[in-house]
């Protein structure tokens, strides 16, 4: 574990891998989760490739600074301010759910600093006016009650039914990140993706390698959320993960890596 200053808080983060290696793959966590939902992809990765990860300003042990509202740019700021610190000019950029939407955010603002885009088990279009109400309803519950009935509750949203019962293990970490989530960076980020652009016009100009990624079982971010963006983006290659819901790389770790190793030895 390493800290860094970055645009005026304290960023936690990882870096695996050979130094000497030709890419760098940062892997952005989603809501409400932290960097360790990315071990088995770090493990897979670190042999061949230098890896990233992170906590995100208000998540896992980052700091949040004073604020109720954490836009995805911000996010995606941090990640530059970062990468800078670590003198890395340009990565592979890959996200789940929101991780996936500030990977976005990050190639609209910095697009010479992507190699690569991951997008995983998240969607490029505006929540409705029914989502975006909810986003804000959900923060304001989240700093009142703190994480826990939340995560109890949607628990079963996030992994599919077989890894509940088959793969507990995983669903208590899923489960365990989210209780132990701060409910003020939480509920921050909540309300900044309720005002996020609507990145469909970006999808177009995404000009480089694009791997695609959904669990079968999806409920957050279904089947056709990806098809919308594999549709747009050019050259782009999608990848539907059988028997996994809304965390393929943690349900289905073998072959979320599998496909993404495929990838990035054959496109970059």
């Amino acid at each position: 574990m390493s800290e860094v200053t970055v645009q005026g808080i304290n960023i936690v983060y990882d870096v695996v891998g050979p130094l000497d290696a030709a890419h760098t793959i940062i892997l952005i966590h989603g809501h409400p989760f932290n960097r360790s939902m990315w071990s088995p992809q770090v493990d897979a990765l670190s042999p061949h490739y230098r890896v990233l990860t992170f906590d995100l300003r208000g998540y896992g042990q980052s700091d949040l600074p004073p604020t109720n509202k954490t836009l995805l740019e911000d996010f995606a700021r941090d990640i530059a301010a970062l990468m800078d610190s670590l003198h890395i000019r340009a990565a592979v950029i890959g996200g789940l759910s929101m991780g996936g939407q500030i990977a976005l955010a990050f190639y609209d603002l910095f697009p010479n600093r992507v190699r690569a885009l991951i997008l995983a088990d998240t969607f490029a279009q505006l929540d409705t006016p029914e989502n975006k109400a909810l986003r804000y309803r959900v923060a304001d519950r989240l700093e009142a009650e703190g994480m826990a009935g939340y995560a109890d509750e949607v628990i079963s949203k996030m992994v599919c039914p077989a890894t509940l019962a088959d793969k507990p293990a995983v669903a208590q970490h899923v489960l365990t990140m989210m209780q132990t989530t701060p409910p003020l960076g939480a509920a921050a980020a909540l309300r900044g993706r309720s005002e996020r652009k609507d990145y469909t016009p970006l999808l177009a100009k995404i000009a480089v390698p694009t791997l695609i990624m959904v669990g079968d079982q999806d409920a957050y971010t279904p089947v056709p959320d990806a098809e919308h963006m594999h549709q747009r983006i050019p050259n782009s290659e999608m990848v539907v993960i059988e028997a996994s819901g809304h965390m393929p790389n943690l349900e289905q770790p073998t072959v979320f890596n599998d496909h993404l190793l495929r990838f990035l030895q054959t496109r970059l």
